[in-house]
């Protein structure tokens, strides 16, 4: 959000800074069931904040508390410092969008956006005003006269979003609002839903089970499982430095290697993993025993294929090409070594394909280097 040496957007890396939102020591339970687990996190203002997870990981439910619509079972949950236990839904500095849009099909697009201020009660020339403010920012002046059905799917989004930044809420949440839109208008939207909350400030936080998107769109994402927060970082560090296996799974495309750990430095590892395979060298600052499992991620386009043995990189491993997938961009070889581990190897198609520069069951050598990946506990 800087540019120029502008300070960086990181209000959660500033002591001083006090969060809109704030769960803390939330739990909720449908019966015998827990769907969030004694959870606490801070959202700032401003943020883009995207809670990622599988289906049932309770990221809706989270969503619902903060709407009024589910009330905590244990903890506490504030909005602007003010405990939102006894406030209820329609009180609250909170909009939301859903995935259906739910708009009204008999009113036009203006009269949809105008619906929440009518309700209030604002004056006629208020109204006037800030829904021509909204159609401009989402570009469809051209179309306020026409009814939800007379637009495309992209176009009904847009009002949907326009209609819930009216009133100008302090937060909008976002219930995987791009679901029912196809890929390139999907990531088409997300970055005028990018560029729309950089202009108007509003606080986002959005439900979706779409890494790319979560990743795409969000300054933070919290990655979520069985009601418990796994890790809550910027895209780059969810990625990078992954804090558990499970999120290294989840996030994108990764190998991930099994095996027993060997302290053989400062911050440095050795990781015994496959028979006759030499050991993965590798840096980490975790505390490690010697023979304790842990897990080794490392992402497939920081993995080298070639058919030399190569003899400048640390870690490295002979197999034979067991799958190629041909992404367009990219290429990504799947190695399958003698003892049958398979590690993926990307590269980039920088160049027309005239002939592959390998093929299937030929033998490669795969290589990495040694602050290539992460050491894992879990």
């Amino acid at each position: 959000m800087a540019a120029n040496g502008a300070s960086v957007f990181a209000p959660w890396d500033d002591p001083d800074q006090t969060p809109l939102i704030r769960f803390e020591n939330v739990t909720k339970r449908f019966g015998d069931f827990t769907a969030i687990d004694n959870l606490s996190l801070d959202i700032y203002a401003r943020e883009f904040f995207a809670l990622l997870g599988p289906s049932g990981c309770g990221k809706t439910t989270m969503m619902r508390m903060l709407a009024g619509f589910e009330t905590p079972t244990e903890g506490k949950i504030y909005i602007g410092g003010q405990d939102m236990g006894p406030i209820a839904p329609n009180q609250r500095p909170v909009n939301m969008m859903f995935q259906s849009y739910a708009l009204f099909p008999h009113l036009s697009v203006y009269e949809n956006i105008a619906f929440g201020l009518r309700r209030d009660g604002q004056p006629k020339d208020k109204i006037e005003a800030r829904v021509e403010d909204m159609l401009r920012m989402v570009r469809l002046q051209k179309f306020a006269k026409r009814k939800p059905h007379q637009i495309s799917g992209g176009q009904r989004q847009r009002v949907a979003l326009a209609r819930s930044l009216a009133k100008e809420p302090k937060l909008l949440l976002l219930d995987e609002p791009l679901g029912a839109l196809d890929a390139k208008l999907r990531e088409d939207t997300q970055f005028e839903l990018m560029d729309i909350q950089e202009k108007t400030g509003t606080t986002f936080v959005i439900v979706t089970h779409d890494q790319e998107e979560a990743m795409t769109v969000a300054s933070r994402i919290a990655v979520m499982d069985e009601g418990r927060i796994m890790q809550v970082a910027t895209p780059d560090r969810i990625y990078e430095f992954p804090e558990n296996a499970y999120v290294a799974d989840f996030i994108g495309d990764v190998n991930l290697i099994e095996g027993t750990a060997t302290p053989s430095g400062e911050d440095e590892v050795t990781i015994t993993w496959a028979e006759n395979q030499q050991p993965i060298r590798a840096k980490t600052q975790r505390k490690l025993a010697t023979g304790q499992k842990v897990f080794y991620a490392i992402r497939p386009e920081k993995v080298g294929i070639s058919k030399e043995e190569p003899t400048d990189v640390v870690n490295k491993a002979k197999g034979r090409i067991l799958d190629i997938a041909y992404l367009g961009n990219l290429s990504t070889y799947h190695v399958q070594m003698p003892t049958g581990e398979i590690i993926k190897a990307q590269s980039a198609n920088t160049r027309r394909i005239a002939r592959r520069p390998f093929t299937w069951e030929e033998e490669v050598w795969v290589s990495w280097n040694g602050t290539g990946g992460s050491v894992l506990e879990d």
